[in-house]
C-alpha cells in the first residue's frame, strides 16, 4: 500500500533546499518497533523523519521507507552527528556509518546533535560538515543545541552558516532570543521536545483554546510551533495520536490565542543544558 500524497507546508533554508515543517520524531523509540512505527507514520503522510545515530534506531527507519512503499526522494531524512564521534575524520566516518544503517547514499540534513564545548571539537567537526555537503552525502548541514557563542565561532571560523539549528523549544522554553538570533542569521529554527514531553497538555490555557477549536491540546501547541515558523516533529507510538498529531492544517490559531501561549513562557528546560551536556 502506497500512502497518500501529502499537503505540509515546507519551509526553504539557507541553501535553498526545501524541509517539510511538520514531521515525526523516533526519540526514544525503542530500535526493534522503530520501523513499524515509522511505517506507520509513513502510511498516515508524513514525510520528514527525524533520527540520530545516538538513538541507535536509524536501521529501522531505513527499513520504513521500503516497507512503505515510498522511493528515497519521497522522504526527508535528518541524521545526527554524536558526541563521541567530534572531530574532523571522525564525523566523517559517522555519517557514512549513519547511511549504511540507514540504506541510503544520502540523508537531508545532517546535524551535530550537541555542541560539547569541553571537547573543544566542534569547528572541526563543523569544518567535516562542510566536506560532507560538498560530497553530497548531505543535502543541507547544521547543528542541535548549540548557544549563540557556538553559533558564532562555527560562522567566524568556516565562514558557512548552519541551514538549522534544532533546539528544545515547546511553551514552557521558549527561547525567543536564540530564534531571534536564528532569524538574523537565516537559520531555521526546529523544535525538539515540542509538547515539553507532555508536560503542556493539561495546561488550562491550552486546553481551553482546544475545545474552542475542537483539537486536542497537542494539536493546538503543534499548531502554535507552526505559526511561530518553527519546524516542528511530535514523536508518539500510538496509531491515533500519529494521525491526530498530523491533522493541524485545517485551523488557525487567533493572534490573541498565539498570545496566551507565549505568556506560558518562563518554566525552564527539560533537557540537558547544551554549555555541559556530554553523554546522558
Amino acid at each position: 500500500m502506497t500512502p497518500p500524497p501529502t499537503t505540509v507546508p515546507t519551509v526553504t533554508l539557507s541553501d535553498g533546499e526545501q524541509i517539510p515543517q511538520l514531521g515525526f520524531g523516533v526519540f526514544q523509540v525503542p530500535p526493534r518497533d522503530t520501523a513499524d512505527v515509522t511505517t506507520r507514520a509513513l502510511l498516515a503522510g508524513y514525510r520528514h523523519i527525524d533520527t540520530a545515530s545516538a538513538y541507535r534506531n536509524e536501521a529501522g527507519v531505513g527499513q520504513a521507507v521500503h516497507a512503505a512503499g515510498l522511493q528515497r526522494d519521497d522522504v526527508y531524512i535528518t541524521t545526527k552527528c554524536f558526541n563521541d564521534d567530534h572531530g574532523f575524520d571522525q564525523a566523517k566516518r559517522a555519517l557514512r556509518a549513519s547511511l549504511d544503517r540507514l540504506e541510503t547514499d544520502h540523508v537531508d540534513l545532517y546535524l551535530i546533535h550537541w555542541p560539547v564545548p569541553s571537547t573543544d571539537k566542534y569547528v572541526d567537526t563543523w569544518k567535516a560538515f562542510v566536506e560532507l555537503q560538498q560530497e553530497g552525502l548531505t543535502r543541507s548541514i547544521g547543528v542541535s543545541n548549540f548557544q549563540p557563542a557556538h553559533l558564532d565561532r562555527i560562522i567566524a571560523e568556516t565562514g558557512v552558516t548552519p541551514a538549522v539549528n534544532q533546539i528544545e523549544l515547546h511553551p514552557y522554553f521558549q527561547q525567543a532570543g536564540l530564534r531571534r538570533d536564528h532569524a538574523d542569521l537565516g537559520i531555521v529554527t526546529e523544535a525538539w521536545s515540542p509538547l515539553a514531553q507532555g508536560r503542556v497538555l493539561d495546561e488550562p490555557a491550552i486546553t481551553a483554546i482546544a475545545e474552542a477549536h475542537g483539537k486536542s491540546a497537542g494539536q493546538v501547541v503543534i499548531r502554535w510551533h507552526l505559526q511561530l515558523g518553527n519546524v516542528v516533529f511530535p514523536k508518539s507510538v500510538t496509531q491515533e495520536r500519529i494521525e491526530q498529531n498530523f491533522d493541524v492544517f485545517d485551523f488557525h490559531l487567533s493572534a490573541d490565542e498565539m498570545a496566551a501561549i507565549d505568556a506560558l513562557d518562563g518554566g525552564g528546560r527539560i533537557g540537558p543544558d547544551p554549555d555541559t551536556f556530554v553523554r546522558p
